[in-house]
């Protein structure tokens, strides 16, 4: 039974009614049967998701994808049903719309409550979803689809690194990011994926904008792989951060050992100067003995013009071979070296000897090189990056853009506004939407099932609009087009094409009733605060 939802970057408990419980909808579900676990509940957490999306010069935002998990009604399975209102209609009135005023316009002011929410899929990948801005305690609260917050496509808690952002519109974010705090749906979609309750609220942290960005550097050594591995991982799924480039890379410490040991390595041409460190006192022309796990190759003879100077030795430009020569005593010469030849006047080192006389003799040496190796004991380094941007507060949600009101058990039938940024292709291929700008609909409700999602007490309205990118989107009941405000009764889940003609032509939404209040009401008391 799953009760905990991860979240972008956040954790939040989800279910708001208890298994078994049987509850009436109007009433209001305790708080001791809702856990109120309160996710990325540090500045640093909630930090590190805003910068996510704003780090790389928003690659992440610009970049994101309309969601498309479980848009497509089939057409077949939506038939005429059942919702009915629960308990008494109610409603909730719109921030800055506590007292009613009246007035009338023929054109569409669209709200400045609308927007996306931006998070990271179950395939990794950012992606978008519609959603809404609403009346709350603490002007703090979203409205969205549960699928939009809760990963049913893989399973897992939440979806990750979850930021609201109203009037989103190519990378630019006018009123800020918001980042989700708690997130919260009903026990019904937690647990059981029911249709019917394919809705979610949450709290997200005051709004903030970037002043600078940057980006800086993790790492951590650790003696073994398996803790490395472990480290890794810790940090890929730790939703309070933003971290990219996760990689493990191996550290050659400076202690040796005995070749064949665990998680040790070899290294062939190390430099004189470090084998000389590890074997204090040791000539370097002898047979040690060396220090266990270290050695040298075999003395190779060379010709005295690859040795190439006339000192006793020297080490290489790149400090890894070792040159020396030895002096050779009598009549012994190295079959490698020039012989004299008989009355030159000269000596195998092209000096002049005085022909086989009785001259100075010139010394004979022998010419050789060496290397050397060591066997190192490994250490594992995980390096990762996250991005540093400096954030300023510009308040609280509601503040900023407003918030819709919220009505519950309301009757069918009654016209409604439809604002959301549907995108993606109609079944005959056709696009009418780019996702890019924020569009409306405009119908009256009427009763729908869909079997097929666990769908008994649904709602609909006639709409072209296409399913990625419109899920999320706010239905709002009494829309007051001067006041852009009206009362949030629905979002959408899904679309379908009812008449088979391979167009959509349905909007899908919950019908919201006294249970939906419960969950809302749960939500739109607690306080978030500010992240910087």
């Amino acid at each position: 039974m799953k009760r905990t939802l991860a979240f972008g970057g956040l954790v939040a408990t989800a279910g708001l009614l208890a298994a078994g419980l049987a509850a009436p909808a109007n009433a209001q579900v305790p708080n001791d049967s809702v856990p109120t676990v309160v996710l990325a509940n540090t500045n640093m957490a909630a930090k590190q998701i805003a910068a996510f999306w704003y780090g790389e010069a928003k690659a992440n935002l610009i970049g994101a994808t309309p969601y498309n998990v479980e848009t497509k009604v089939v057409a077949k399975h939506v038939s005429k049903g059942g919702p009915a209102a629960d308990s008494k209609p109610g409603v909730v009135p719109a921030i800055g719309d506590e007292k009613k005023t009246t007035a009338k316009s023929k054109n569409v002011n669209l709200p400045k409550t609308t927007g996306k929410v931006f998070f990271i899929g179950a395939d990794h990948k950012p992606h978008w979803c519609s959603a809404t801005s609403v009346q709350s305690n603490y002007r703090n609260l979203v409205a969205t689809a549960g699928h939009c917050v809760y990963d049913t496509e893989s399973n897992k808690a939440t979806l990750d690194k979850w930021v609201f952002i109203p009037g989103y519109y190519q990378g630019k974010t006018p009123w800020g990011i918001y980042v989700g705090k708690q997130a919260f749906t009903h026990y019904d979609y937690d647990v059981y994926e029911d249709g019917d309750r394919n809705y979610a609220f949450v709290t997200v942290y005051n709004g903030v904008l970037p002043t600078d960005a940057g980006r800086a550097k993790y790492e951590k050594v650790w003696e073994t792989e398996a803790d490395a591995k472990k480290d890794k991982v810790r940090i890929e799924t730790d939703k309070t951060t933003a971290y990219s480039n996760i990689e493990i890379e191996t550290v050659v410490t400076g202690d040796i050992v005995a070749v064949g040991t665990a998680e040790s390595k070899k290294i062939d041409d190390i430099q004189v100067a470090e084998f000389m460190r590890l074997n204090p006192n040791k000539a370097l022309t002898g047979e040690g003995p060396w220090a266990t796990g270290s050695g040298a190759s075999v003395p190779a003879e060379i010709t005295k013009d690859a040795y190439a100077r006339d000192v006793d030795s020297y080490v290489s430009s790149d400090q890894k071979t070792y040159y020396f020569r030895k002096e050779v005593k009598g009549d012994k010469v190295s079959a490698m070296q020039k012989p004299n030849e008989g009355g030159s006047g000269t000596n195998g080192d092209g000096r002049g000897g005085g022909g086989g006389g009785g001259g100075q003799q010139t010394k004979q040496y022998k010419y050789f090189k060496r290397t050397f190796w060591a066997n190192y004991d490994l250490d594992y380094k995980v390096c990762a990056r996250y991005f540093s941007i400096a954030l300023k507060d510009v308040g609280r949600l509601g503040d900023n853009v407003g918030g819709q009101g919220l009505a519950y058990n309301q009757k069918l039938g009654n016209p409604v506004f439809v604002f959301g940024y549907p995108s993606g292709a109609h079944l005959d291929g056709n696009y009418a939407y780019s996702g890019k700008t924020l569009k409306w609909a405009y119908g009256k409700t009427f009763a729908v099932q869909v079997p097929a999602i666990k769908g008994e007490e649904l709602q609909g309205m006639k709409s072209s609009f296409t399913g990625e990118g419109s899920i999320g989107s706010s239905w709002l009941l009494k829309y007051n087009n001067s006041r852009r405000l009206g009362y949030l009764n629905g979002v959408t889940i899904g679309v379908s094409d009812t008449d088979a003609n391979n167009r959509f032509d349905t909007s899908v939404s919950p019908y919201f009733d006294g249970e939906l209040y419960d969950v809302y009401k749960h939500a739109a008391n607690l306080w978030s605060g500010k992240i910087v």
